[in-house]
């Protein structure tokens, strides 16, 4: 179970679903991945594809997480009804920023979740279970973009209910005013300070190595981090395209 893996600050590896295709989850299924993230932040994917893409990530074994588009009520609200597994909350760069992101993903007495009877929870036949579950299983975790929340990872990393955190390289090193310049060391720096202060408070660590060569993602597990999100499904297949036209050239 993902939950348990998190609060053991165990590996686990999944990957990023940009592309509306089902057949992209089924491929990546047979890789080995443990979750998708469907990314409804930084593409054209609607609400009834993510809907579609949640189903067929559970049904082939895996975590569903949906990265929402904003740290906003309704959205995160929709995505979990619909059945998502957990979310990735964009830009917390606060501690009101988690808390904010945990009352929008949880029924009263821990958040301030409205209820709707929907695929998430058996259409209402089993609203009970999913009350448990809920506090049982569910998984947030806070994606840390911004320079502002490497300052205040202490206070995000207190607030209960973050699961783990995943570090986002570009917007990150953007926040500084270097966007894409990971090897920059004040960019490495704030990284480090990310790693050092998730160590410290026990949570999970976690980064999204976007290219597809492995030996990056393990520099990352070198470093520490236990939550990591390996690639994207069209750079995977941009990769072995561009690999195997440029040895035919």
């Amino acid at each position: 179970m993902l939950k348990n893996k998190l609060k053991n600050n165990q590996i686990t590896i999944g990957s990023w679903l940009m592309i509306s295709d089902p057949i992209c989850v089924e491929v990546m299924a047979l890789a080995g991945f443990e979750w998708l993230v469907v990314d409804i932040e930084h593409t054209s994917l609607n609400l009834q594809t993510t809907e579609n893409l949640i189903r067929t990530i559970q049904a082939n074994n895996m975590k569903a997480l949906v990265r929402v588009s904003k740290n906003e009520e309704v959205i995160i609200k929709k995505v979990l009804d619909m059945g998502a597994d957990g979310i990735v909350v964009p830009m917390v760069c606060s501690k009101q920023d988690a808390v904010q992101a945990v009352n929008y993903a949880k029924y009263p007495p821990q958040g301030k979740r409205g209820v709707g009877l929907y695929r998430a929870s058996g259409y209402g036949t089993k609203f009970k279970e999913y009350k448990k579950w809920l506090n049982d299983e569910l998984v947030i975790i806070a994606q840390i973009e911004h320079i502002d929340a490497v300052e205040n990872m202490d206070e995000i990393l207190l607030v209960d209910g973050i699961d783990g955190t995943l570090i986002g390289p570009y917007d990150l090193s953007g926040s500084m005013g270097y966007p894409g310049e990971f090897e920059r060391d004040d960019v490495k720096n704030a990284i480090q300070k990310i790693l050092t202060k998730c160590k410290e408070h026990n949570i999970p660590s976690g980064f999204h190595v976007v290219d597809t060569e492995p030996e990056n993602l393990q520099s990352k597990i070198n470093q520490g981090c236990t939550f990591l999100a390996y690639g994207i499904d069209y750079l995977f297949l941009r990769d072995a395209a561009m690999n195997g036209m440029n040895k035919l050239k």
